[in-house]
């Protein structure tokens, strides 16, 4: 077994205009403060790092570690999250995905998704720079208007769906491997793979292939009401990433996981900060420890209440608190006899 690294933060959800979040030096400085071990960087916000740059120039990457180690925090991983998500759009989407990409790009679906297509590649180049084993990214979808079988689906559709989803991300899983890097799956609602059952589709398109992976999110099953601690018995060998985020259901006789199109405060299910929602991450801890998960416990705050700063602060005690720390020895150790395979054979009654 081993002790699961951490903790560590995912800075989307930090990034701004004002200081301390507005370069990568600053919020490193801020994080550090605050207890963080790790830093999880989206791709997207140049305040935070240039993705070209990184893919192309070992200096530059080679600067970004030593800001963070400054700091006495290092890059976990890297995020294309939106980049990810633009690999494969329903139309239905176009207008509400286009601002993911870059200005040039959009309104042309097709030149949109060579952009994506070519951020992830460019991700791939910049994680093996930095040194990272993983990344995390949005699959995008394809069939997600459709995940209510009414009406009728047409024989096909969701195999057709699936099809297309692998072979637009093999070359790029191909890439990731090359690169030595792991590619991880928000199993997430809005994708394609957004539950155990469509993320064993999407292997078998690409083919089982090894860098197919999941960065595991319990928030999101809170809110489908799926088992997420079953979840990790299932598909710990392809967990290679760790979102810590909070989530409640509160089913009532007016709304159910659908939520009515409520805003998320009003929802029956809505994420919440760490350790105000219903996840029991201690059991979660003790699994993936169990399982030998060798990544970061990286703490993702989204709270339709609470404020994104409180939420730090008190992400990182919790997830301190989380972490275990494994044991060198059996808690048996001391009532050890000390018999050899002859006397093993003779309690056995064998010659």
């Amino acid at each position: 077994m081993q002790t699961i690294k951490g903790p560590a933060i995912f800075l989307a959800q930090f990034v701004g205009d004002e200081a301390p979040f507005n370069s990568f030096d600053a919020i490193c400085g801020w994080v550090a403060s605050l207890g963080y071990k790790g830093v999880q960087v989206p791709t997207w916000d140049k305040r935070l790092m240039d993705l070209e740059r990184a893919a192309h120039s070992q200096a530059y990457c080679d600067e970004l570690i030593a800001t963070a180690a400054r700091h006495g925090v290092v890059i976990s991983e890297l995020s294309t999250h939106l980049q990810g998500q633009l690999v494969a759009v329903h139309p239905a989407y176009d207008a509400a995905f286009d601002g993911f990409a870059d200005p040039s790009v959009r309104g042309n679906p097709d030149a949109r998704q060579a952009w994506a297509v070519a951020q992830l590649l460019l991700a791939a180049s910049a994680s093996k720079r930095l040194g990272l084993t993983a990344h995390a990214t949005f699959s995008g979808a394809l069939a997600w208007p459709y995940f209510y079988p009414w009406p009728q689906r047409p024989a096909g559709l969701v195999e057709e769906a699936f099809a297309e989803l692998g072979r637009r991300w093999l070359p790029i899983l191909d890439a990731f491997d090359e690169a030595g890097v792991d590619l991880c799956y928000e199993i997430h609602p809005g994708e394609d793979l957004h539950d155990g059952v469509s993320f064993e589709r999407f292997l078998r398109e690409v083919n089982q292939h090894p860098r197919a992976n999941i960065l595991y999110d319990p928030s999101h099953f809170v809110l489908q009401h799926l088992d997420y601690l079953a979840f990790i018995d299932h598909y710990h060998e392809r967990i290679k990433m760790f979102h810590v985020k909070d989530a409640e259901l509160t089913l009532n006789g007016k709304c159910g996981v659908y939520g009515g199109f409520e805003s998320w405060e009003d929802r029956p299910g809505r994420f919440r900060s760490i350790g105000d929602g219903q996840v029991n991450f201690k059991n979660i801890f003790s699994k993936l420890t169990k399982y030998n998960f060798t990544g970061w416990a990286v703490l993702e705050w989204e709270c339709c209440l609470k404020h994104p700063e409180d939420g730090a602060v008190e992400g990182a005690r919790h997830i301190n608190d989380f972490i275990i720390r494994v044991t060198d020895r059996a808690f048996d150790d001391f009532a050890d006899s000390g018999i050899d395979q002859a006397a093993n054979r003779s309690m056995l009654g064998l010659k």
